[in-house]
């Protein structure tokens, strides 16, 4: 690769391992990717737990798990310029010249990005879900997500219909959002060596037992499910506060014979998990993409989802079965479902998976928005704050006033500690198999 390509890009999220979750993957495999695709990458997250400080993962990528601890919903508490000096001293460190932000409700995730768009880098925003226009909650996400999309080089949705709620929500123009799915390491979700008899039809679910993952739809549907076939149980991994509303309708409808609860699931063995049954259930009320269903198609099952979100955009008709977040909709969908199993063949599947979703496929289209940033114009902050002034009557001036004293306070760390003085990391050189996948295991050392 030419080495003016070659990109060096700081991944800012507040998830990111040891959490487990769409986001979290995301981040770690198409950063393995592009460590292979010959990029330098480093991920900077909050601290979890004793994990604090740098650590090395996995094919060498490196994490800073910054010393904060989480506030609200794995967050780290927001500070605006609290995070400005290890933020300033990380890039600098690192030679970073490409910050890319995950998530839109990650505090850490808009306050890197701000910082490193008054040091002048370019940076880029990966929105992972889906959020409404008129709930208190979504009314002042929305406002940030403007705020920062306001000044950003490139934007990245991972389906359409999440591409159209980013652009609604924060007016940002579509032609700087791009459109790259999630994918699947199938090397790591293959189906089960022996076909499943249908003589007992298992459903899995996986997921959080919560109200946006539609656990309340679940408990009207499993005990409908178990009534009309009688062949039919479920296996639920997951935890979350509706737990206790599955296990109270399992006693009360006496299912605990065709109904297992397994609890929290470590992603190590979501595929042990999911190879022993069937049909994947996904009752989500919204989804912006849903890895779940990557996952479990991977392994060579059958899904049935709810028609919400990005989701009628991952699989193609003849894997999955839509249903609206109804019950009795859920419910006939499932039996749909039912009757379609002796026509899968889950290798099959699994193959059609290889070809249909791929990180370095991923990796390779990220790398082309990254080109695509670092050829846009470099301005001075006078230049740039009119863009924050268009954000509304008062918000406008407010976010403008947030930058201007967040350049000063940069001017000021510059004076105090000149960039000249912060040591620069030596280059680690890793030399691996070019026929390597890069993500078989999750592998850790202290630095």
């Amino acid at each position: 690769m030419d080495q003016q390509r070659k990109h060096r890009i700081l991944m800012v999220s507040d998830f990111f391992y040891p959490n487990f979750g769409g986001v979290e993957s995301h981040i770690y495999y198409l950063s393995q990717c592009l460590l292979k695709l010959g990029h330098k990458v480093v991920v900077m997250t909050h601290a979890y737990g004793n994990r604090s400080g740098v650590r090395y993962v996995t094919n060498g990528l490196k994490v800073y798990y910054v010393p904060w601890r989480p506030f609200l919903m794995q967050n780290a508490l927001p500070t605006f310029y609290g995070t400005l000096p290890i933020t300033r001293t990380i890039l600098v460190r690192e030679k970073i010249s490409i910050v890319h932000g995950h998530q839109a409700f990650s505090t850490l995730c808009h306050e890197a990005l701000m910082h490193a768009r008054t040091m002048g880098y370019k940076i880029i925003f990966t929105d992972h879900s889906l959020y409404g226009f008129a709930d208190v909650g979504s009314i002042h996400m929305n406002k940030v997500l403007q705020f920062t999309l306001a000044d950003i080089s490139q934007a990245i949705c991972v389906s359409h219909t999440s591409k159209e709620n980013t652009v609604l929500r924060s007016g940002i123009t579509p032609e700087r959002v791009f459109v790259i799915p999630n994918a699947v390491d199938t090397a790591m979700f293959s189906p089960a060596p022996n076909r499943l008899s249908c003589d007992e039809i298992v459903i899995i679910v996986v997921s959080r037992l919560v109200y946006r993952k539609g656990a309340d739809l679940l408990v009207e549907v499993i005990p409908e499910v178990c009534r009309l076939f009688p062949n039919v149980c479920f296996v639920v991994g997951g935890d979350g506060p509706k737990r206790v509303r599955l296990e109270e309708m399992r006693e009360k409808y006496s299912l605990q014979d065709r109904v297992e609860m397994l609890g929290a699931v470590p992603h190590s063995q979501v595929r042990s998990v999911l190879i022993s049954g069937h049909i994947f259930l996904n009752s989500s009320l919204t989804e912006a993409f849903c890895i779940a269903i990557l996952e479990a198609a991977s392994c060579g099952l059958l899904t049935v989802s709810t028609r919400v979100g990005g989701v009628p955009e991952v699989l193609p008709d003849d894997m999955i079965v839509l249903a609206e977040p109804d019950p009795g909709d859920m419910v006939h969908a499932i039996g749909k479902a039912i009757h379609m199993l002796p026509n899968i063949n889950p290798h099959v599947m699994h193959s059609r998976m290889k070809k249909l979703y791929s990180w370095h496929d991923v990796a390779k289209r990220t790398e082309t928005v990254y080109n695509c940033a670092l050829q846009s114009s470099d301005e001075n902050l006078l230049q740039r704050l009119p863009r924050y002034l268009k954000c509304g009557a008062w918000a406008g001036k407010l976010f403008g006033l947030v930058m201007i004293v967040n350049f000063l306070l940069w001017r000021l760390l510059e004076l105090w500690q000149p960039a000249e003085s912060i040591e620069e990391v030596p280059e680690l050189v890793l030399v691996q198999n070019e026929h390597e996948e890069p993500m078989q295991d999750f592998v850790e050392a202290r630095d």
